[in-house]
C-alpha cells in the first residue's frame, strides 16, 4: 500500500503556508514552510518596477489581490502603464470595465518587448518543486489549496455576494465537510477554479474554513464540540467566525480585520453568539454579514470560544487559542489534510 503524502498549501494575504504530509511521520517532522504569499510577492515586483519607471504586463490567472491591486494603484498614481490579459485582469475587479475605468489596458498579448512582464498565479509548484529539491524532498501527487474566495459577481457588492455564498450552505446541511471542493467547485468560485489550472485536480477550500477544520485538531477545541464551540478565525483580511455544535455549523459571522478592534471583536462575537446582531448591522459597517439557522442552540452552547489566525492578538481575551500540534500558524494546513484524509477515507 502506497503511503499518503499531501502537499497543504493554506495562501492567505501576508504568508502561504506549507505542509508536506506523510503517513507514519509525526506531523511535528513533517517538512513546514511559511513563505511570502504570492499577491505580496507580486505587489514587491511592481513597486521595483515603479521605482524603476518601467511599464509593466501582467500575465497568468486570476489571483489574490490586496496588496497586489494597492501597488497597482501606485503604479498607476505614478504616471505608468498597466496592461493586462482578462484572466490576470480579473484579480483586480469582476467587471473588466472596472479594471480599464482605474486605467488598467485589457489586452491579448504583451504590447512590445519593453514592459515588464509579471506573471499572476496563487501556486507555483515548479517553484516550490524547485526549492524543496534542493533538500531532495519531492512534491506529493495529492495537493489541497486553501484560497478566500469572493466568487465572481458583477453589478453587485461582492461582499454581499460572498454571504450569499455561506448562507446557501448553512441552509443545507451545514458539515464543514462539504466545503472542501474538488470537481465540484461552485463556478462562480473563480479563485478556487483558477487554482485549480495550476493544479488540476487539486483539493481546494476557503481558507477560514480550512483554520477551522484545523482548531479542531487542537484536543482542547476538540473536547468541546460535542457540546458546542464559538471558532474564530481573525485573518490578516478576513475575520470570520462560526457556532459549531457536534458535526453541524450552526451560524456564521464575517467582517474585515482591519476594521476590527478588540472592543469590537467582543461585541460582535457576543451578540453574534446571543442571537442579537444582524446581518443588516454588518453589511452597514462594512463587512459581510450574520446569519444564523433558525431554531439554533442556545447560547449557552458556545460559552466555549476557540480562536485563531495571524491577528488573533485582537481576540486575545475573548477565548483560548487553538495550537494544533504546537503550530497555529499551519492549521489551515492541518485543517486541509484532515479534510482530505476523510474524503479519501468516503
Amino acid at each position: 500500500m502506497r503511503q499518503l503524502r499531501i502537499l497543504a498549501v493554506d495562501i492567505g494575504a501576508g504568508t502561504q503556508d506549507i505542509l508536506l504530509y506523510e503517513d507514519g511521520i509525526p506531523v511535528e517532522n513533517c517538512v513546514k514552510l511559511v513563505l511570502p504569499s504570492g499577491t505580496k510577492q507580486v505587489a514587491g515586483k511592481i513597486a521595483r518596477a515603479t521605482a524603476e519607471g518601467r511599464d509593466i504586463f501582467l500575465s497568468g490567472h486570476l489571483m489574490g489581490g490586496g496588496p497586489l491591486v494597492r501597488a497597482l494603484k501606485k503604479h498607476l498614481k505614478a504616471g505608468l502603464k498597466v496592461y493586462a490579459v482578462p484572466s490576470a485582469a480579473k484579480t483586480i475587479r469582476d467587471d473588466l470595465r472596472e479594471v480599464e475605468a482605474m486605467g488598467v489596458e485589457v489586452v491579448d498579448h504583451k504590447p512590445g518587448t519593453e514592459c515588464q512582464e509579471i506573471e499572476l498565479r496563487d501556486l507555483d509548484l515548479e517553484k516550490l518543486s524547485s526549492a524543496l529539491s534542493l533538500y531532495d524532498v519531492s512534491l506529493p501527487e495529492i495537493v489541497a489549496v486553501a484560497v478566500q474566495d469572493h466568487g465572481e459577481v458583477i453589478g453587485r457588492s461582492n461582499r454581499k455576494f460572498r454571504f450569499e455564498h455561506w448562507e446557501r450552505f448553512l441552509q443545507g446541511e451545514g458539515q464543514l465537510q462539504d466545503l472542501l471542493y474538488r470537481d465540484n467547485v461552485p463556478p462562480y468560485l473563480t479563485r478556487m477554479l483558477a487554482v485549480q489550472e495550476d493544479a488540476p485536480g487539486a483539493f481546494v477550500m476557503d481558507t477560514g474554513t480550512a483554520a477551522f477544520s484545523g482548531a479542531l485538531l487542537d484536543p482542547v477545541v476538540a473536547s468541546h464540540q460535542k457540546d458546542g464551540v464559538l471558532l474564530v478565525n481573525v485573518g490578516n483580511q478576513h475575520t470570520l467566525a462560526a457556532l459549531m455544535k457536534g458535526e453541524r455549523i450552526w451560524g456564521i459571522f464575517e467582517h474585515h480585520t482591519g476594521l476590527m478592534t478588540p472592543e469590537k471583536l467582543a461585541d460582535y462575537l457576543q451578540r453574534f453568539v446571543r442571537g442579537e446582531l444582524s446581518n443588516e448591522e454588518v453589511y452597514d459597517d462594512h463587512g459581510h454579514g450574520c446569519a444564523v439557522v433558525p431554531g439554533a442552540p442556545g447560547p449557552e452552547s458556545f460559552s466555549f470560544v476557540a480562536v485563531t489566525g495571524p491577528q488573533r492578538h485582537l481576540a486575545e481575551k475573548i477565548g483560548y487559542f487553538a495550537a494544533p500540534y504546537g503550530d497555529m500558524m499551519l492549521s489551515g494546513s492541518f485543517g486541509l489534510v484532515a479534510a482530505v484524509k476523510k474524503y479519501l477515507q468516503q
